[in-house]
């Protein structure tokens, strides 16, 4: 009778009603009574519903975790504990850290408590930051100590005495040794001490410095920054001993409390600039700047719709100790292998290391073909599709520029089209693993490509002068300038495919007015052709060797405009 039941089968008493199969099919007036009797009887409440209430009420303070609305550390200790203050016990600071920090929930946080000499303490670190050597031989010294070491003041002798590192700071907020310790270190609580004591035991997970994959030089150093804000400041140390080199340190991000590093030389760099950074930097309010760099550069500059970078991205120490020396300001993110450097102009972003490892007339060379392959990859397509809309503009020489046979796809359909397959090709080679790659372009230049030529679809000239433009776009140094001139190319070819010499010569004037409006931290983004400086921009043209570049660049206003006395200048020249 049980496995009928079980199999839907009618029992004696239910032969006119349908069998449990055709119940859950087609439903019956029966599937109703459990919920119809549920609702008659208001004595009876789910079996769910009970837990829940239960497990509420065994945990009192579930109520107020669920009404917490803080968005600080700050905030979170003041709900829970009444006051930013270090307890005087190490049960209630348990319980407190057990509330913000997830104590006992968070498998990586750690509460040692241990007795050195008689007195109660406890060591709080996270197992993934913490270096095991430092710890051990700190805790070994404690383990030593006797009650009669610890008789008069147990906080004083750890800090002063006993415990055997360098980088050890006391503090009587809560919120230092939580945020501290979300930032790696260890902290120290001592049984009726209303006060922590902080060591740097941290030890990040690294890579070793490498050469950066985007300001690769023939010759020069072969080291680059990292994601660990320590080791990139000691990179650039390394280059630039002087006292006057400063490294403010600040944080920002309600929640992330990223480490922001403001470095620049006391004696040459301009203090109005530094104030304005750091009180740009001091007024952003947010929860956090998980991306680095970029966020913090967005929150700073504050250039919404302007494709153009107002700051220059590197992460060479050897570009960036030269900047220094220029009086220019650096901005070092936490996590970021790329540092800022403010202000920088447009030019700035058109110099690549490799031309200062040349002797000054190779660098100049360099430097040309540089800019020329810059100007080809903004106006070398609109000037080609604009000779060939209006033939009557092309130079006798330049006769022979125009396709022979047109295509069965309008020019400026045609540019649109590879312009956005040679995007959606980048995008590809940057998500395509390493030995794809070269297979990857086989299929984009010759499958595509070709075949594409062959039926007729594209001309031969508008595949060869886009490949020309793609190569002038990647020798572009800063990667953000390089696809901030590709943005002007496509909008300039629209413009003279539409309105024909009317568009291309508006444009022009209108992407020239771009760059002339703007600023970058109060410095011409055209300097020195826009307010023009002829000294500066012959150095711009020409690469100068070291010895006549005797002043800073003028627009940095620098203290100290001198890099050498004018007798130094004399004696190195020939």
């Amino acid at each position: 009778m049980e496995a009928a039941r079980e199999l839907g089968a009618p029992d004696d008493g239910s032969e006119d009603k349908p069998s449990g199969f055709l119940n859950f099919l087609f439903g019956s007036d029966d599937s109703e009574s459990p919920k119809k009797s549920a609702e008659e009887d208001p004595g009876t409440e789910p079996v769910q519903g009970k837990e829940n209430e239960n497990r509420q009420s065994n945990d009192p303070k579930q109520n107020k975790r669920d009404k917490e609305l803080s968005n600080s550390v700050e905030e979170s200790i003041e709900y829970w504990h009444g006051e930013d203050r270090v307890p005087d016990s190490l049960e209630q600071t348990k319980e407190v850290l057990t509330e913000i920090m997830g104590l006992g929930a968070s498998f990586d946080i750690v509460f040692r408590e241990m007795t050195f000499g008689g007195t109660k303490a406890a060591l709080l670190f996270i197992s993934g930051f913490a270096k095991d050597v430092i710890l051990d031989e700190i805790l070994k010294r404690l383990t030593y100590l006797t009650p009669d070491d610890l008789s008069s003041d147990a906080f004083a002798a750890f800090m002063q005495k006993y415990i055997p590192h360098i980088q050890v700071e006391k503090s009587e907020k809560l919120s230092d040794a939580m945020i501290k310790t979300m930032a790696g270190m260890s902290a120290l609580f001592v049984e009726g001490e209303a006060q922590v004591i902080i060591m740097d035991t941290r030890a990040y997970p690294v890579r070793g410095p490498e050469e950066p994959s985007i300001e690769r030089v023939v010759r020069g150093a072969r080291d680059g920054f990292t994601e660990t804000l320590l080791s990139n400041i000691a990179l650039v140390r390394r280059r630039l001993r002087d006292p006057g080199l400063k490294f403010e340190l600040h944080q920002v991000g309600r929640r992330t409390k990223t480490d922001v590093a403001i470095a620049y030389i006391d004696d040459i760099a301009d203090k109005t600039q530094v104030k304005a950074v750091t009180e740009k930097i001091k007024t952003v309010n947010i929860d956090g700047i998980p991306l680095a760099d970029k966020q913090l550069e967005e929150a700073i500059i504050g250039e919404k719709w302007n494709p153009y970078p107002m700051v220059r991205y590197s992460e060479r120490p050897d570009i960036v100790a030269s900047h220094l020396l220029e009086g220019r300001v650096v901005v070092f993110v936490d996590t970021s292998p790329s540092v800022m450097v403010i202000p920088t102009t447009f030019f700035d972003l058109c110099q690549h290391a490799e031309e200062n490892r040349q002797t000054p007339l190779m660098g100049s060379y360099l430097r040309w073909v540089r800019f020329a392959g810059i100007f080809a990859s903004i106006f070398l397509l609109p000037l080609w599709m604009l000779f060939v809309l209006h033939p009557e503009l092309k130079p006798a020489p330049l006769g022979f520029i125009g396709p022979h046979e047109m295509a069965k796809i309008p020019l400026l359909v045609q540019f649109l089209i590879i312009e956005f397959g040679v995007d959606l090709l980048r995008m590809a080679a940057v998500h395509t693993p390493s030995p794809l790659g070269s297979a990857m372009g086989l299929i984009a230049a010759i499958l595509i490509g070709d075949i594409a030529v062959k039926t007729g679809l594209f001309v031969n000239e508008v595949v060869l002068y886009m490949a020309v433009a793609t190569i002038g776009m990647f020798a572009t140094p800063s990667y953000e300038l390089g696809l901030a001139n590709r943005l002007v190319r496509l909008l300039l070819l629209v413009a003279t495919g539409l309105f024909h010499v009317a568009g291309f010569v508006i444009g022009s004037t209108l992407f020239v007015l771009l760059l002339t409006i703007n600023r970058s931290y109060n410095s011409s983004y055209l300097w020195p052709f826009i307010p023009f400086n002829a000294k500066a921009m012959g150095a711009i043209l020409y690469r100068q060797s070291v010895v006549s570049s005797s002043t800073r660049p003028s627009f940095n206003k620098t203290r100290d405009n001198t890099r050498m006395s004018e007798n130094e200048g004399k004696k190195g020249k020939p």
